[in-house]
């Protein structure tokens, strides 16, 4: 049997940088952008976060003397500058020059894991660490400290409270941005850019301006979910290749859930828990089970989109207008 208050806790921990990339690839394709590079900017703006983080340590005589503020914050705006940077690069070619999006999002993936990797190979030789990896526990704490009550509230502590400050504000920003796109006006309008960019422009929406803003503000939650990982899950530590497929399941978890970020903080949950169930069930000697487990989260994706596809209900479909480029010359 599972232990349910260790299993979800850890499910949760596992969760969050699904939640981060799959709330940024929705409001994404809500304007009608599909960033297939969403796999690549998570790990942009890890090894952003991380980048800031070692420096900052570098410059302490001391690391007893790291200031907490400075700690987080540091390596949060770094990751949010060279997450958001990868949005603007995406969206100039997209949108501006109106590349096939399917092709730039693959070739941004690539760009980005091959950009964490050769920075994080110069920070290990820099930091003349014997092991291949960095290891930024001072930093590290800054992310993972948990509220004072967390341990002595029992259960209710251990499901609710043990959590670092990312784990929350990613949690916030999702529900957030459901309230957006549901319910301003905002929202509405980066809708109907998604469903039908010449009908916007024709109302005097901006659709370039909505793209943009869309596109980057999702790339900056996207790279916070690579932060959390390696700041957070990772205690600090870097490693090259190390973020696994979690970028792809984000994308596809953002089918699971049709579309709507709220859904999402409960659907990253069922994904986190099912990505490590293997790690928690019983499979004795016998590993073709356990290579059964580990494919849960991808069937169940797969059962989600063949029900999607056979309703016709139009909340629980894509944006109209989603991967298509928009020139206001050819309406």
């Amino acid at each position: 049997m599972i232990d349910l208050i260790s299993f979800i806790p850890r499910a949760v921990v596992q969760s969050i940088p699904l939640l981060c990339g799959s709330t940024g690839e929705t409001l994404t394709e809500k304007s009608g952008n599909l960033n297939l590079g969403i796999p690549g900017i998570m790990y942009v703006g890890a090894i952003s976060g991380v980048i800031g983080a070692f420096f900052y340590e570098q410059s302490l005589p001391d690391l007893s003397q790291m200031n907490p503020v400075l700690g987080f914050m540091i390596p949060f705006l770094c990751c949010i500058l060279g997450s958001g940077l990868m949005g603007l690069l995406y969206c100039f070619l997209t949108v501006s020059l109106r590349a096939n999006q399917n092709v730039t999002g693959l070739a941004l993936t690539t760009f980005g894991v091959g950009f964490g990797n050769f920075f994080g190979g110069y920070l290990i030789k820099l930091s003349g660490a014997s092991v291949p990896n960095i290891a930024l526990a001072a930093t590290s704490k800054c992310f993972t400290r948990k509220l004072p009550i967390a341990q002595s509230a029992g259960a209710f502590g251990k499901l609710f409270l043990n959590y670092g400050v990312l784990a929350y504000i990613s949690i916030i920003i999702a529900f957030v941005a459901a309230y957006v796109l549901k319910k301003t006006r905002l929202g509405l309008q980066l809708r109907a850019v998604g469903e039908n960019p010449a009908t916007a422009d024709a109302a005097g929406i901006n659709v370039g301006r909505y793209k943009y803003a869309a596109t980057i503000i999702g790339s900056i939650i996207a790279g916070l979910g690579g932060l959390y990982y390696v700041m957070d899950y990772m205690s600090g530590v870097w490693s090259n290749d190390a973020f696994g497929d979690r970028g792809w399941l984000a994308i596809a978890l953002v089918i699971f859930t049709v579309w709507r970020p709220n859904v999402g903080v409960f659907a990253s949950i069922l994904f986190g828990g099912l990505y490590i169930l293997h790690n928690v069930l019983p499979t004795g000697t016998n590993l073709a089970i356990k290579e059964i487990y580990k494919m849960f989260p991808y069937l169940v994706t797969i059962v989600v989109l063949i029900f999607i596809s056979t309703r016709s209900k139009k909340e629980n479909q894509p944006p109209a207008s989603l991967g298509l480029p928009y020139f206001r010359e050819e309406r």
